[in-house]
């Protein structure tokens, strides 16, 4: 099985990398299931206080979904891929450790998403944050919901409608980027402050995450609920596919 993942220990921070930089960490379903085990094997390891996650190369943390697999989608398929969404999401909620996303260049889609579920996130100048499915046909569910808790209703319509992407310094601006560094530092400072965070009450982190959790618990099974509607009446109309045959046709000429 290829390594899409790859994850070590550096004192009490565990670090996972996203590990498909010929294709800017773009994900697909092997990768999420291979994200999801080394987040539950961190998240149990006792030995361990914080996990960073980041990606490999020096272009993007993850340009989101992998739209060579969700191209030939079928509005069953596309159910399912709601539901592994859900389980890569729930995972990364529900770690009692503190997660903090290391971000070595552009989080687009879905990677923006899962950037925003992170605790904390580390970047340099030249990273840019964003929304830009509706550009590839995929209309956004999980997506509005995260960047609502963020930003509040008039930016995320901005974002999901758009589809621009923010560069470091409006992220910065809105609160979506904690700490800005220079570019060779990201993952030093992320470890950083991870090893501050894992020197905190392990139960007090571990309550307050779940208390964040419990917090956004309604909205996000909202999210859900709509996503599996929405998914599937727009996998079956076509647009989706046409669209992301397009989008990378255009990408490889």
């Amino acid at each position: 099985m290829s390594e899409h993942i790859l994850s070590n220990k550096q004192g009490r921070v565990g670090v996972i990398t996203l590990n498909r930089p010929e294709v800017l960490n773009a994900w697909h379903s092997e990768m999420r299931q291979q994200l999801i085990a080394a987040l539950e094997t961190f998240s149990h390891d006792e030995s361990l206080g914080a996990i960073v996650l980041t990606g490999a190369g020096d272009r993007a943390f993850s340009a989101g979904q992998d739209l060579n697999e969700t191209r030939s989608f079928d509005s069953d398929r596309a159910v399912t891929w709601v539901g592994e969404w859900e389980t890569l999401y729930d995972t990364l909620r529900s770690s009692p450790k503190p997660i903090i996303a290391a971000l070595n260049g552009v989080a687009a889609g879905s990677a923006f998403q899962v950037a925003l579920l992170c605790d904390f996130r580390i970047a340099h100048a030249g990273v840019r944050m964003g929304q830009p499915e509706i550009n590839s046909g995929i209309a956004s569910t999980t997506g509005p919901w995260i960047m609502r808790e963020h930003l509040g209703l008039a930016r995320t319509i901005d974002l999901t409608l758009s589809g621009r992407l923010m560069n470091a310094d409006e992220s910065h601006a809105l609160g979506l980027i904690n700490r800005l560094v220079a570019e060779e530092q990201v993952l030093a400072e992320a470890l950083a402050l991870g090893e501050e965070l894992a020197d905190k009450p392990p139960v007090a982190m571990r309550l307050d995450r779940q208390r964040f959790k419990e917090i956004t618990e309604p909205g996000f099974r909202d999210c859900l609920e709509a996503g599996v509607r929405i998914q599937s009446e727009a996998y079956a109309s076509g647009e989706p596919a046409r669209m992301m045959e397009q989008f990378l046709k255009r990408r490889s000429a």
